[in-house]
């Protein structure tokens, strides 16, 4: 999965950004409150055809059935949540570092450092879930003592890596973004580069920088069920956990529309507030 950013120059002499796909677009498309509308009338067309079903094969109603399996769903969307916030705060810490590395002066820190967001951005997500899977031992010993990686923490350091390519583009582009008199300005005042970045670029270009980490954090959080296909358990682990167990087909659409629907009901205000941070923060 990857994310692309192109800049535009304003009269103003700004850069601005422009996120180039329809994943940067995501916060616009769930503006719309006729998604959530749909979505929910799927769910209770879903469970009316379901009962109907339920009915005539003489099984217990979807309903009941829906809600007994909602709390093992839950804890696993809880999970998913886990995974995705911590993905996203290594992701930030390390992409940030990344990103530096991209706009630095020295020509091998610059080149390594596009040689691994350039990697880790077009690398598919799932297939990185599954290097830390394989490569990472499922514990360390260190004398004495004993260090576990479960899978969740290894699914967690596989979704970290793509998170911080895109966060280093998203800090390369935020940095460009600043005028080049606010260096020159920095340069006659006697800075040295790290003051500059630090104390004059950064802080500027913070705030465009917001609304791009937010839709990059609500595309983790809807790709956040690859996990379960290496044996996280996870909100969709536990929907087919739960209809392996009920084997019922009229409980499939249901089920899934319910998850479905706790997803939209969590990353819908994330990204609502990307689109006014988005025309809050537009360059003019």
């Amino acid at each position: 999965m990857q994310i692309l950013y192109s800049y535009k120059y304003s009269p103003t002499g700004y850069h601005s950004f422009d996120s180039g796909i329809t994943c940067a677009r995501f916060g616009v498309a769930l503006s719309n409150y006729r998604v959530g509308v749909a979505l929910f009338l799927a769910f209770f067309v879903s469970l009316a055809s379901g009962e109907a079903l339920a009915a005539a094969a003489a099984h217990p109603s979807v309903i009941a059935t829906v809600f007994k399996w909602m709390p093992l769903v839950f804890k696993g969307f809880l999970m998913n949540l886990l995974v995705s916030v911590l993905s996203m705060a290594i992701g930030t810490v390390s992409g940030v570092a990344l990103g530096l590395g991209l706009v630095s002066l020295t020509p091998w820190v610059q080149k390594i450092s596009w040689l691994l967001t350039q990697f880790f951005r077009n690398a598919p997500w799932l297939v990185l879930v599954f290097y830390t899977i394989a490569l990472i031992p499922f514990q360390v010993e260190i004398g004495p003592y004993v260090i576990p990686f479960p899978g969740w923490v290894k699914a967690t350091l596989g979704l970290a890596l793509p998170v911080m390519a895109n966060t280093a583009e998203i800090v390369r582009g935020g940095i460009q973004s600043i005028p080049l008199g606010q260096w020159e300005s920095a340069e006659s005042l006697a800075f040295s580069r790290f003051q500059t970045i630090w104390s004059i670029i950064l802080p500027q270009c913070f705030k465009q920088m917001i609304p791009p980490w937010m839709n990059l954090y609500a595309i983790l959080t809807t790709a956040s069920p690859l996990i379960s296909l290496v044996g996280v358990n996870d909100a969709l682990l536990m929907t087919r956990s739960a209809l392996m167990a009920e084997s019922r087909t009229e409980l499939l659409l249901p089920m899934y529309t319910a998850l479905l629907i706790l997803f939209f009901l969590y990353c819908y205000p994330i990204a609502y507030y990307t689109v006014k941070l988005e025309r809050r923060f537009a360059i003019k």
